[in-house]
């Protein structure tokens, strides 16, 4: 699949498959994980989303997500990838502030050693379609003033580590990710065209954000849109009114 795209576009950036699914195709085709991932490299894989992280805690993964990587196995994907990467915390379930803050240390200390992770996309929980929903363990998400606050000590405590802070407008809504520019984060992700994972979990936001609008939104907020690629080098800025 990769190559079949990369010669039909050879300049398109591909960004696919997540630390779990990494992991995942290492168990079913018995290479290692070094291996995977160097085939993948050579079929034209440029670099790796964040998902799959939730909270580095596994008691917690055992009830949130049982099938996916150990917390381990997801650092040790990542330090394996030797790729520009980005990661991410699900929050707002059944976590503590200390476990978020312990997620936040984990990143911190693997990102000292390998220097891999670009961006920190802090993702808040959307419960209703869940089964943590259904059996009562939650009622509603995170409040916007707690997701500002997790996005303001994301910056706080990754400052110096991972250089963007993310607010992935599908999960918070438009207008307060507008407002977290304010709050430590640098960047509003993209357009996108379909997102099907956090609607498919209840979320009422837009599926698709024309760049008009994020424009007018960044400018709005007081700072100067940019246009960046997958690996956030600066395509161009909207400098004019």
């Amino acid at each position: 699949m990769l190559e079949s795209i990369k010669k039909e576009f050879p300049h398109l950036h591909l960004q696919a498959f997540t630390a779990t699914e990494i992991k995942y195709f290492s168990e079913i085709s018995g290479l290692s994980v070094e291996e995977v991932l160097r085939q993948l490299k050579d079929a034209g894989l440029g670099s790796l989303p964040g998902g799959g992280a939730e909270i580095l805690k596994d008691e917690l993964r055992e009830k949130l997500c049982p099938n996916k990587a150990s917390s381990q196995e997801w650092l040790e994907v990542m330090a394996t990838a030797h790729l520009k990467s980005n990661a991410t915390m699900l929050f707002g379930h059944i976590e503590t502030k200390e476990d978020r803050v312990d997620h936040l240390i984990r990143l911190r200390e693997a990102q000292r050693k390998t220097r891999g992770f670009q961006a920190f996309i802090p993702l808040p929980f959307h419960p209703a379609n869940t089964t943590l929903k259904k059996e009562g363990l939650v009622e509603e998400g995170p409040s916007g003033v707690d997701i500002l606050k997790t996005l303001a000590v994301s910056r706080i405590m990754l400052s110096g580590y991972i250089d963007h802070i993310r607010a992935f407008w599908v999960m918070t809504g438009k207008k307060l990710a507008q407002i977290s520019l304010h709050y430590g984060v640098n960047d509003l992700d993209g357009t996108v065209v379909e997102e099907r994972i956090t609607h498919a979990a209840g979320a009422r936001t837009a599926e698709y954000t024309p760049r008009d609008e994020i424009i007018g939104l960044i400018r709005e907020a007081g700072f100067v849109p940019a246009q960046r690629t997958t690996t956030h080098e600066i395509i161009r800025t909207y400098q004019e009114a």
